[in-house]
């Protein structure tokens, strides 16, 4: 594995802001704040490597707000640290996806066998066309 896939630990990097949430909890919902919004600043972290950072900023650039600010939302649970764990989880996941290289597509060629069953499947078509046209009368 390549330094630019090994995620440290960030931690220390979040920034948590707990609101009220809307959804199942019935009164729950309207006396605890349980959502979890996690704050991260890509440019700003030092553990991060700068290829690292480069990579998630130009990947991730439509999660980023105005101040180049990664923002991410839970609300799944019903409490404030389940969806704390959520969240991170969800940050990691994204971080992982982000930094994992895409794989370069092979091209393959086309069997001799598709060819020609393509082409006799268009002679097939081709004659059942010409059987309906009407009788030359000569």
């Amino acid at each position: 594995m390549s330094a630019i896939n090994v995620i440290p630990d960030l931690s220390a990097e979040f920034t948590f802001k707990a609101v009220r949430s809307g959804g199942k909890g019935g009164q729950n919902v309207n006396k605890v704040s349980t959502k979890v919004e996690l704050y991260f600043t890509i440019g700003n972290s030092q553990l991060l490597s700068e290829a690292q950072k480069q990579l998630l900023t130009q990947k991730l650039q439509h999660l980023l707000n105005s101040e180049g600010e990664l923002r991410i939302v839970c609300e799944e649970a019903r409490s404030q640290l389940k969806n704390k764990q959520l969240v991170i989880e969800k940050l990691y996941a994204l971080f992982e996806k982000a930094l994992t290289p895409v794989k370069k597509r092979v091209k393959t060629k086309t069997p001799k066998s598709v060819i020609a069953k393509r082409i006799k499947d268009k002679k097939i078509a081709g004659e059942k066309k010409s059987m309906r046209k009407k009788p030359d009368l000569d």
